[in-house]
């Protein structure tokens, strides 16, 4: 059923046995103290091990742009000791994982900062309420980055790239989407700048650029992947023009030839970031000549037509693989997929409760 979906795809360097990836998804299951991955978080992505690639969580490349409770880091040796055990895990299985690097930008909270602001492309607000570990609060206004800062800041992304390679990842995705840090640079509501970052799509790319080509300079352009969320606004991050923003982004990705580019385009009835912004992946896919991987609100019929059509290479599946550890054989199989329990607070609320007990299908079978 749906054959296409498991024919293997190359991607850069990376050899995927089939065309069903894990997206990344938030679980906020680290270690509190220190942000390191766990012996649970191994467990969770060893089960998960039959995608064709693991995209992982995204992942805190330093103090400073990690501002969601639990999210794992990657700065230290302790979490790259955590790491180690996700990735040995993974790959006793016979599956491929990759890490997703992650600088929150302005949507860190001053909790998470000792107080400090929070800093972006430029000196602004993001609406909403920030997650804490004493709950919901209030987005403070951030500061600009400076020029020297953001030397600064491309050496985090460097260094975390580094480790990545250091825990035995199979390569690193840069979390470009979201209305996070990258994002707030691309798009013209949030970068405001005067200088060479600001201004010209051209120029918001720089930043973006300047990141890629220093994880580039760690891994070599076919082990580093990009994501991108052409779409309207998201957590208040939002472009006038999307095809002039994200034809320069792709222009970016395909000047550098990276390993792949996944874009995130919830559609108007998407579960989140609902946009009636036209999609821009057919935009996208005339610029970048690379592996292109698609995800939001995907079934397997529609991913299986859209590959099928050229459209993209692979489909990112997000939610689904939460309640089905084994998506890709029940899949296969035509089997029921399961729902998620105790929705959302069981995607982000530490415990094992609705992250490693899902059954697979054999599982279910026995004890039926």
């Amino acid at each position: 059923m749906h054959d296409i979906l498991f024919q293997p795809v190359k991607l850069g360097a990376l050899h995927a046995r089939n065309r069903i990836l894990m997206a990344p998804l938030t679980r906020g299951r680290a270690d509190n103290a220190g942000l390191i991955p766990t012996e649970m978080m191994a467990t969770y992505y060893r089960q998960r091990a039959g995608a064709g690639l693991i995209i992982s969580e995204a992942t805190g490349i330093s103090r400073e742009g990690s501002g969601w409770p639990n999210a794992p880091g990657i700065w230290s040796d302790e979490q790259v000791d955590g790491w180690r055990g996700v990735t040995d895990a993974v790959h006793e299985e016979g599956g491929l994982i990759v890490l997703q690097l992650w600088h929150m930008g302005r949507l860190v909270h001053p909790d998470f900062l000792g107080g400090e602001a929070p800093v972006s492309a430029s000196a602004t607000h993001a609406p909403g309420h920030a997650h804490t570990y004493q709950g919901r609060k209030d987005y403070q206004p951030a500061r600009a980055l400076s020029r020297e800062e953001i030397a600064r800041v491309v050496d985090d992304y460097r260094h975390a790239a580094t480790q990545a390679k250091a825990a035995g990842f199979d390569g690193i995705q840069l979390h470009g989407a979201n209305g996070y840090l990258v994002d707030q640079f691309l798009r013209d509501s949030t970068n405001n700048r005067t200088d060479e970052y600001g201004g010209s799509p051209e120029n918001r790319t720089r930043f973006l650029r300047e990141v890629l080509a220093a994880l580039i300079g760690v891994w070599g352009a076919d082990r580093v992947g990009l994501r991108l969320s052409p779409n309207g606004e998201t957590q208040g991050c939002d472009d006038s023009d999307p095809a002039a923003t994200f034809g320069a982004a792709a222009r970016v990705a395909q000047d550098l030839g990276i390993a792949f580019l996944e874009l995130r385009e919830p559609g108007p009835d998407g579960t989140f970031g609902k946009t009636d912004v036209p999609p821009q992946s057919p935009l996208i896919r005339s610029i970048y000549s690379g592996p292109l991987v698609l995800n939001s609100d995907y079934d397997a019929a529609k991913a299986a037509a859209d590959i099928d059509a050229g459209r993209c290479d692979a489909v990112a599946f997000g939610r689904p693989f939460i309640s089905n550890p084994d998506l890709p054989e029940r899949i296969r199989q035509g089997a029921p997929l399961a729902e998620n329990r105790n929705v959302p607070q069981s995607w982000y609320f530490p415990g094992a409760e609705g992250y490693v007990d899902y059954p697979t299908l054999a599982e279910e079978r026995e004890a039926a």
